[in-house]
């Protein structure tokens, strides 16, 4: 780079002499290597007086520009003095003429021709012409890259290449032979190639190509990327049958090529597998051998292909292996529990499926018919209802299948016992307050000792909870996600029984609301909701809402009356997607948002709705008939309804008073209904309406009925004792 700019600054330096010196200067042109002649003339002028022979009456000075002393100065007949860069290389022919030998790219520059004559009148030198000496040269490399490189996939990669010559070369780089054009990921900048990731495909031979006029020069390299293997033959999903020999490919490439292939079946090397390892081969090209396949053979199995870089890869393949139906290992000893449902278990293993599977009980055939509540189930397996003394035995299966069956399996004693049975059960609820401790009792009986577990219903809570010794639940401290449902296992190996209970905690936010519904008309919407547990404390609610096409900033709160699960929104625009979310709040902070519902208000009818007039009847010949439970009512449905029937509405009134709901959520397929909470010695009216939808029919005729003189009285509803 320094010999470079030495050469531009020297070329600049050349013109501007060159352009003031008004003719006065020369310019002499050489090769590197060659020699090169600058002549200086030393003919007298007219005007000075000196003998036409030069010896000794004259001092030549040779200056370069840039040199602070001159490079050859010759006195007389003495030997000339040279600088020290052109020892050995200059000399004077022809009288002053210079004439430099062996050439470099350092000698181009400005030359002077300086001659002092002694014999003249004034001591001043005569200058010669400015010789511009211009060198040129062919391209010489000053950096190249090495001819081999390796480089890590992902890595990062630079090549350098440069030279120096004159004229100053050109630098292209080649891949295999074509030149590397702009690419988003490859730079050339300079003369140097670099590259952010390395990937696979740019292995291949590269060429640094360099050339000026006076010639060129190519250097090459190859570049190879280290990398995980690439499998090229995948192993494919393979169905055999039952001593045939199993073969599944399995073939990569690398750099480098040390290749090891490593076959697993369902995660585990084939090697440490008993049923495997003494029969199964993987040859030099990957490929798995398994001679004379058996049953358990069949699965899944994954080549991995390494050569030690990075991570490797793997591909997959399932191995069917068909077969006779068989069965596998029975059991010697099956315990059925007493009283219960119970299992006599055949391990079937089929491929193709089993089509059926024979019993046998106490060496003879197991005719099911004889058995009531006995069943083959799908599996095979026999099913008991209610296990007693008649499945005490001894019992084998037989499974088959299209293939046919492999035999009779070993035989399995069918004891009869108790099952575990619950000494201390939870109670059915438990009621306490958060941070505090709560054991819950749970103890069983047993033949073997049962063994006690917990579980909560749902989700598993993120607070700890624990099971004591004794197989009691542990939760302290106590937390609001151990709110809900938990059942306690008994275990052994006659049967499992389980007790549930239900955690209630108080003094915590309220919980998640559920089945959050949203129903829509053209400018509103109804939101309704069931509460989920209120933490102990009276809950409120909030319904946010937005347009889905807004942003998340954009919702909006909109309170809900006190006690109510459901707000009706109005406002909304008409065919327009809106997001609904339900939020419960208590003294003690809000709880967890519901899930988000979507809805789309409907559109603008395009044309006007035509008037339909309905009309709809109510049921006929009601009657009711006074039970020791209660008032039974019946009725007919009405005849033919313009709309269908959603359901009936009944209302009620005491001793000629107003009149009241009763019951809004009778169905539509109902014919009687049993009123029950009547108060003693009153007299009742009762009336019935249909319901389609949001349409109610006019009332029925009434029927009175008097609880005068009535001996049993249910516990009475709320209603009818705030409605005399």
């Amino acid at each position: 780079m320094g010999l470079e700019r030495r050469w531009l600054v020297t070329t600049a330096v050349a013109i501007c002499l060159l352009s003031v010196s008004q003719g006065v200067s020369s310019l002499v042109r050489a090769r590197v290597g060659g020699s090169a002649e600058l002549a200086c003339n030393l003919t007298p002028t007219s005007k000075e007086d000196t003998s036409p022979n030069l010896f000794p009456l004259h001092v030549v000075e040779w200056v370069r520009l840039g040199y602070s002393v001159p490079i050859l100065i010759k006195f007389g007949v003495y030997a000339p003095r040279v600088h020290p860069n052109y020892k050995g290389r200059v000399s004077l022919i022809r009288g002053a003429s210079l004439l430099v030998e062996r050439l470099t790219l350092e000698d181009e520059g400005w030359f002077e021709c300086r001659i002092l004559l002694l014999d003249s009148k004034t001591d001043d030198f005569r200058n010669g012409t400015w010789t511009f000496l211009s060198i040129t040269a062919p391209p010489v490399f000053i950096k190249k890259p090495p001819t081999f490189v390796e480089v890590l996939l992902g890595d990062s990669l630079t090549l350098s290449c440069g030279a120096h010559g004159n004229p100053r070369p050109t630098v292209v780089w080649h891949k295999d032979e074509s030149p590397i054009e702009k690419h988003e990921k490859i730079k050339v900048l300079n003369g140097t190639l670099s590259l952010a990731s390395v990937t696979r495909n740019i292995s291949g031979v590269y060429k640094c190509h360099v050339s000026n006029s006076e010639g060129n020069l190519t250097h090459s390299l190859q570049l190879q990327v280290k990398g995980p293997p690439i499998i090229i033959i995948s192993p494919e999903d393979t169905t055999l049958n039952m001593s045939q020999d199993g073969v599944l490919q399995c073939q990569a490439d690398a750099y480098p090529s040390n290749l090891t292939y490593e076959w697993l079946k369902h995660g585990q090397n084939v090697y440490h597998i008993e049923s495997l390892k003494s029969r199964v081969k993987i040859l030099v090209d990957g490929t798995l051998l398994i001679p004379n396949l058996i049953p358990e053979d069949a699965g899944n199995y994954t080549c991995t292909p390494t050569n030690g870089i990075l991570t490797p890869p793997s591909a997959s393949a399932h191995l069917k292996v068909k077969h006779p139906a068989r069965v596998g290992r029975m059991s010697r000893e099956t315990y059925l529990p007493a009283g219960m449902e119970g299992l006599i278990v055949c391990p079937v293993q089929a491929d193709p499926p089993v089509l059926y599977v024979n019993w046998t009980k106490d060496g003879n055939y197991l005719n099911l018919d004889n058995f009531p509540g006995w069943m083959v189930n799908s599996e095979g397996s026999v099913f008991i209802a209610t296990a007693n003394d008649n499945a005490v035995g001894m019992y084998a299966c037989t499974a088959y299948n299209s293939y046919g069956t492999m035999g009779q399996s070993e035989p399995t004693r069918v004891i009869l016992k108790d099952p575990p049975s619950l000494r201390v059960p939870p109670q059915p609820e438990y009621v306490q307050e958060v941070g505090r401790e709560l054991i819950i009792p749970c103890d069983a009986n047993g033949d073997p000792t049962p063994n006690i577990t917990w579980s909560k219903i749902g989700a598993t809570p993120r607070s700890p909870f624990s099971v004591l010794a004794n197989g009691s639940l542990l939760l302290q401290p106590l937390s609001k996600d151990h709110q809900g449902g938990w059942e306690c296992l008994a275990t052994n190996r006659v049967a499992t029984v389980s007790a549930g209970t239900v955690v209630m905690v108080l003094g915590t936010s309220p919980h998640l609301v559920y089945s959050v519904s949203v129903t829509t008309e053209m400018n509103q919407a109804n939101v309704s909701w069931v509460p989920g547990f209120d933490g102990g404390y009276t809950q409120k609610f909030t319904v946010w809402v937005k347009q889905a096409s807004r942003g998340k900033h954009e919702w909006a709160s909109l309170p809900v009356p006190t006690s109510k699960n459901y707000l009706l929104v109005t406002g909304l625009l008409a065919g327009t997607s809106y997001q609904f979310s339900v939020l419960p709040q208590n003294k003690l902070g809000s709880g967890p948002f519901s899930e988000i519902v979507s809805v789309r208000t409907q559109a603008v009818p395009t044309e006007p709705p035509t008037a339909v007039s309905i009309i709809l009847d109510p049921p006929t010949f009601l009657s009711a008939n006074c039970t020791e439970r209660g008032v039974l009512l019946q009725w007919s449905p009405p005849e033919a309804p313009s709309s269908p029937l959603t359901g009936y509405v009944l209302q009620v009134r005491r001793d000629q008073g107003r009149w009241v709901l009763l019951s809004n959520d009778i169905s539509a397929n109902q014919s009687e209904l049993l009123v029950q909470g009547l108060i003693r010695d009153s007299s009742y009216d009762l009336r019935l309406m249909s319901c389609s939808n949001k349409l109610l029919s006019e009332p029925s005729e009434a029927v009175n009925v008097s609880t005068i003189g009535m001996e049993i009285y249910p516990l009475r509803p709320q209603f009818l004792g705030d409605h005399p």
